[in-house]
């Protein structure tokens, strides 16, 4: 939304520069994302000048041109040759000096250069209108009627102005601020200074020549419903004044009417319409809802099919405009138009919303209906607009204003105590100060007592409707720099913070697999009643089946995401894709004690390669430690570092691993079966794992522990033991736990040997241990008693060798 300073400045007396204005406007919330410079031309005429042509005489080279000399200010004399018929001696005119550029009203901007002209030094240029972009004519050079000195820029006697123009972001609650009134508003609280309205005592209706019925037959839809005719009046271009006004915040003039509801609308904010009055069949305005199906022909010259939720405005016969979001063809404004209706409404936002979005259209109008607008401020905008139009069109007001307004909307009431105000802003305001912002945002106060009062909100503020929302209008007004942060940090709030939601975990986990190359599946819940018949671990006796499958094949409800992942697995290997990793959040259906039951899982699967074929790296098959990395990295994510492992064979794998909290069954990861890959086609090694998802969901560990980082180093520690076949490394890492060990932070195996060197059902493990003093450098004396400890527990409850 784009607002002009030289405009908030007709509402409001404030005279700080645009910087601090920007810094105020988005410390309270309406955010300023960039100030620009608006200039009436473009260029401003920077560094063109008024100067009298002191002598000219024909060019000796050129029968068209003439070489003349011109005081261009503080006695300076320059050269310039000029090829206008009507320049003379004692002319004052416009000088665009070396450097200057010009931006002309057709063309390319150029720059002024000094340059030699068929042999004549010329060091400026003496300028038409279309030339410096004033207007179109090119027909002499611009000939001034002036006593101003030479050297005074011409900016000065064309009355150029520049103006700052902020460009704010608008939050969607804020609907009170789309206007420059509604900013002025809030710059009212920020500084003391009076928003002061524009003067509407010289409103008169002349005559009652015109006058037009109004009714209203959806009040819900309606609220409110204003108007006036005006007459005699002439459709032509704008003053330079209100263009310039329009131009500056990003709109294209039209005519003086439409111009005028364009000026009022970002003026005061409240939408307006004008109705060519001999267009309006009956004399007559009828606001309702359509006829479910009904066609209509917008301005845009598109036929659009209505619902009987549109509400439109209409004539005895037809209709004329979509309420509050786009005029019709054949009822607007045109350049025959000499009697106008001018509308201005309160309409309801739902209605709006739908309508805007079921036709997709998008317009300023629509933009403020669609949020709320004031329902106080129709009449006072109609006789605005209405006094400007006689003004620009020498038309005079033939009605007088119709009203339609049978149930006043009220403010809203809100109780508000003191006590409240000080809790969620965690810091005192004095009382006054309160009340003053408040009145400042015109927000009125009722029943005051020691303990708070009642806040009179206008209606207009459809964003301000709890306490917490008083206080949070005190507060952006008060400044949030203002609020000192404490030594000991504490919050508050009004509502309960939301359960913690399931899909955003969920996207969260399919992010860290796609950003660990993975591809999410989506398969067929449908499956063969075969699967659960080959493979161990599933009961064909647990099949939830299908009364009227379509097939074989899609006979029951799956049991698990194996085989549905290995569907595709064959699909990508048989069109030459063999290197895949996949997963897919699903879900297992099983039938079991005549209950039928739903769990949701995450299956992952790995084969082929673990990269694509690079020269860089070089290739290597996918194994179950790959598999593994990824399962901890999502437990990691969920918290979860204190797990178990247990060997797990059978139930659809070769190998792998059944990881469990306490008694829970967390995931199940390892080698697929040969036998069930082979089942659907699946050539090459599979890794799968599936992920108990209800159940990590459940676990999942809310309270981190932070530590500030130790001061002194850590040491390294590598140790060699020989074990049997059947230790696992959760079987070492107890009995590091079991010794108590306060200087262990991490234990870690980099290698596993097994082979001819050591004895048959035995194995070595490489590890190495991080040990840390939190409080002081570790000596070597506590390191070696803390490995001799550990060697002495793992030769005691492992039968460990040491390999030294």
């Amino acid at each position: 939304m784009k607002i002009s300073l030289n405009w908030l400045r007709q509402l409001i007396a404030i005279t700080k520069p645009a910087d601090e204005i920007a810094a105020l406007l988005t410390a309270s919330g309406l955010e300023v994302e960039s100030v620009e410079v608006f200039e009436q031309v473009k260029g401003g005429l920077h560094g063109i000048v008024i100067g009298e042509v002191l002598t000219c005489k024909k060019h000796p080279g050129a029968d068209k041109l003439k070489i003349t000399t011109v005081e261009v200010g503080d006695h300076t004399i320059v050269p310039i040759v000029c090829g206008a018929e009507n320049v003379a001696i004692g002319q004052k005119v416009v000088v665009a000096k070396v450097g200057a550029t010009l931006y002309p009203s057709k063309g390319e901007a150029f720059t002024i250069k000094k340059a030699k002209i068929r042999g004549e030094v010329s060091e400026g240029m003496i300028c038409a209108e279309d030339e410096i972009g004033l207007g179109q004519s090119h027909a002499g050079i611009l000939v001034l009627d002036t006593q101003l000195p030479n050297g005074t820029p011409a900016a000065a006697f064309f009355n150029l102005q520049s103006d700052a123009i902020f460009e704010i972001g608008l939050t969607p609650n804020r609907a009170d601020a789309a206007s420059h009134l509604g900013v002025a508003r809030d710059l009212q609280a920020l500084t003391g200074e009076k928003v002061s309205l524009p003067n509407l005592d010289k409103f008169k209706v002349q005559n009652h020549e015109k006058p037009i019925a109004v009714t209203v037959e959806n009040y819900s839809a309606c609220p409110r419903y204003s108007g006036l005719t005006i007459s005699r009046l002439t459709i032509q271009e704008s003053p330079a004044w209100l263009k310039s006004k329009l131009m500056s915040i990003g709109l294209s003039p039209i005519n003086n009417v439409v111009d005028v509801t364009n000026y009022v609308l970002h003026e005061l904010g409240q939408p307006l319409h004008a109705f060519d009055a001999a267009k309006i069949t009956g004399d007559q305005i009828i606001v309702k809802t359509s006829k479910e199906g009904a066609t209509f022909q917008t301005l845009d010259e598109k036929v659009r099919k209505l619902s009987g939720q549109d509400l439109m405005i209409c004539d005895a016969e037809n209709a004329m405009c979509i309420a509050g979001v786009f005029g019709g063809l054949h009822s607007g404004v045109s350049g025959s138009t000499t009697n106008i209706f001018l509308e201005s409404a309160c309409f309801s936002p739902d209605f709006i919303r739908k309508t805007a979005q079921q036709h997709g259209l998008k317009t300023d109008a629509s933009f403020r209906f669609e949020r709320g607008t004031d329902p106080e401020m129709t009449v006072f905008a109609l006789k605005r607009a209405a006094m400007l139009i006689v003004e620009l069109t020498g038309g005079y007001i033939s009605s007088d204003i119709i009203d339609v307004y049978p149930e006043k909307i009220p403010p809203f009431q809100i109780k508000v105590t003191y006590k409240n105000i000080d809790r969620l802003i965690g810091k005192k305001i004095p009382e006054e100060r309160v009340l003053q912002i408040l009145e400042g945002l015109e927000i009125c106060i009722r029943d005051k007592t020691a303990q708070g009062f009642t806040a009179e909100v206008p209606a207009y503020r459809v964003d301000v409707q709890r306490e917490a929302d008083i206080v949070e209008e005190v507060l952006r007004i008060y400044g949030y720099d203002h609020i000192e942060v404490q030594d000991f940090l504490s919050s508050d709030y009004l509502a309960e913070f939301p359960a913690t939601d399931k899909n955003k975990i969920q996207s969260k986990i399919s992010d860290l697999l796609a950003a660990s190359g993975f591809s999410e599946i989506i398969t067929n819940s449908l499956t063969k009643p075969l699967y659960a018949e080959k493979a161990t671990g599933l009961n064909p006796d647990e099949n939830v089946t299908i009364l009227n499958s379509l097939s074989e094949d899609l006979a029951v409800l799956r049991q698990t995401l194996l085989f549905s992942g290995l569907e595709v697995i064959a699909h990508n290997q048989n069109r030459r894709q063999k290197d895949l990793k996949l997963f897919e959040f699903g879900k297992h259906y099983s039938k079991k004690h005549a209950k039928y039951v739903e769990e949701s899982h995450l299956a992952i699967f790995l084969t082929g390669e673990l990269q694509g074929e690079s020269w860089q790296v070089k290739n290597k098959r996918v194994e179950f430690y790959d598999m593994a990395a990824i399962v901890d990295k999502i437990l990691l994510r969920f918290n979860i570092t204190a797990y178990q492992n247990a060997p797990l064979h059978g139930g659809g794998f070769s190998y792998g691993l059944e990881i469990m909290k306490g008694k829970n069954v967390l995931a199940r990861l390892g080698k697929v079966d040969d036998q069930l890959t082979r089942l659907t086609d699946v050539k090459q090694s599979v890794f799968y794992a599936d992920i108990r998802w209800d159940q990590l969901l459940r676990m999942k560990d809310e309270n981190l522990m932070l530590h500030e980082v130790s001061k002194f180093p850590e040491v390294r520690r590598d140790l060699s033991l020989v074990i049997d076949k059947h230790i696992m490394f959760d079987d070492v890492k107890a009995v590091v736990h079991a010794t108590k060990q306060k200087y262990i932070t991490s234990i870690n195996v980099f290698d596993v040997y097994e082979g001819e060197k050591i004895e048959q059902g035995k194995k070595a493990y490489a590890l190495s241990f991080i040990l840390e003093d939190k409080n002081k450098t570790m000596t070597d004396q506590a390191i070696d008693k803390t490995m001799e400890s550990l060697m002495g527990s793992f030769e005691k409850n492992l039968g460990a060798i040491i390999r030294k």
